[in-house]
């Protein structure tokens, strides 16, 4: 039986492909955003979906990493770059090549640490450089 959370250990973690780990990292932070937003604002799903929208996709995603990389790891550090160097089979149509793999090395690093159950630590990165939506 699966259950929604179950962690893996940090050797099987590291040989996920980073773009497969990015595939959960999207989920992790879509999630992340939309609970956020949820919990603190009282709009309908319509205007929902465009704050989120607002916050993920590859250009947001770009510049949200460079806040956090001073706070990485050299693990983590490890996992962005693995990330954002990684052969993509698509490419984004609203970003450039580099806004576009930066985004992807945060998504694998969100995978990643999700993937292990580090979950306060997600946390940290994430409300670390979290936006105040309520300034428009």
């Amino acid at each position: 039986m699966f259950n929604l959370g179950d962690k893996i250990d940090r050797v099987k973690a590291k040989n996920i492909s980073p773009v497969v780990l990015a595939f959960v990292g999207d989920a992790v932070y879509s999630l992340f955003v939309r609970e956020r937003l949820v919990f603190s604002t009282d709009c309908k799903t319509g205007e929902l979906n465009k704050l989120a929208t607002k916050e993920v996709n590859a250009v947001a995603q770009s510049e949200f990493i460079k806040e956090i990389i001073p706070l990485l790891t050299e693990e983590e550090l490890s996992v962005f770059k693995r990330g954002r160097n990684a052969k993509k089979s698509t490419r984004s149509k609203s970003a450039s090549v580099a806004e576009y793999n930066a985004s992807t090395g945060f998504e694998a690093l969100l995978g990643y640490l999700y993937v292990l159950g580090e979950t306060e630590r997600l946390n940290f990165l994430l409300n670390k450089g979290c936006k105040d939506e309520s300034r428009g």
